[in-house]
């Protein structure tokens, strides 16, 4: 009877343990980066995709997203207490030990990156590495020094369909692979920054400096994201005149990029919370469309 009860005490436990290393990895964050990683491979293989080394990449992709998610949270664990929306993760709640938040993420970092090299090929390795190093060791600390940390941790964030890309190829020197880096990159700017409108005293009260300085009236921050919503219409495009996709991606995206033009100049006119969730909800719903055009324009081709 006494072990009966305990096998049914310890069940829970066991089930908030693995809940807790799971949100540990960021789950959202790390299949965006499996998509987009996944997008940068069906591009660069031009048409003949070998599964089995998609597999790899998958798991490799995985591995690292995840564990550089959770060394994330675990270098910013004491700040993670200063704001309402990441109080409750984990760390800050002391569900899991720092040490063992540690361990499990460069496990599964360098875990990763070794799975990467031997399974798939060095350089999809080596992109993946960069993009750890630059989200964790700059765009992390710069986050509490300048707004420029939304520049910064814009190419980690672009990075994932280069190394689907190389995964693919072993190269990254083709155009047509920073042609998605500039999409992903250009995209990332408007979605922090609606986001930081948001939060902005949570961010302001762990030290965080997501916005433009000096700027009360929001007017820096509506032209930033005008400017890149301008540009990502172009740039989109270009993977079209390059002769990568075919006008359903071309007619698609334009489409798309008007469409998250529309909610970024909505913000640019009232700048305020009510225009910033609307664009961060337009910024969610854009890369997934982008990257299904980009699907359904191959499969049909």
């Amino acid at each position: 009877m006494k072990l009966t009860q305990e096998k049914t005490l310890s069940k829970p436990l066991f089930t908030q343990v693995l809940t807790d290393y799971f949100e540990l990895t960021k789950p959202g964050i790390t299949i965006l980066v499996l998509a987009s990683m996944a997008i940068g491979f069906l591009l660069g293989s031009a048409g003949t995709v070998d599964f089995m080394l998609l597999f790899h990449a998958v798991v490799g992709t995985i591995l690292i997203a995840a564990g550089t998610a959770a060394h994330n949270q675990y270098i910013e664990r004491d700040l993670d207490k200063l704001m309402v929306r990441t109080s409750k993760r984990p760390l800050p709640m002391e569900r899991i030990a720092a040490s063992s938040a540690l361990l499990f993420s460069l496990t599964l970092i360098f875990g990763g990156l070794f799975y990467l090299v031997f399974t798939v090929n060095t350089i999809a390795g080596i992109v993946s590495a960069v993009t750890a190093f630059c989200y964790l060791a700059l765009y992390t600390p710069m986050k509490r020094v300048s707004f420029n940390n939304v520049w910064i941790g814009a190419i980690p964030g672009a990075l994932p369909p280069v190394g689907g890309w190389a995964a693919a190829t072993g190269t990254i020197t083709e155009p047509g692979v920073w042609v998605l880096f500039m999409i992903v990159f250009l995209w990332q700017i408007p979605h922090v920054v609606s986001i930081a409108w948001l939060c902005n005293e949570d961010y302001t009260r762990a030290g965080f400096r997501m916005l433009p300085s000096g700027d009360a009236s929001g007017t820096k921050s509506a032209w930033v994201n005008i400017i890149c919503l301008l540009v990502l219409i172009p740039v989109s495009a270009s993977l079209y005149l390059m002769g990568y996709n075919g006008m359903i991606f071309l007619i698609g995206s334009i489409v798309a990029g008007l469409g998250f033009l529309w909610y970024g100049i909505r913000f640019f006119r009232s700048r305020d919370k009510k225009t910033a969730k609307l664009l961060m909800f337009a910024s969610i719903f854009y890369l997934p469309v982008i990257w299904m055009i980009i699907l359904a324009d191959v499969l049909i081709h």
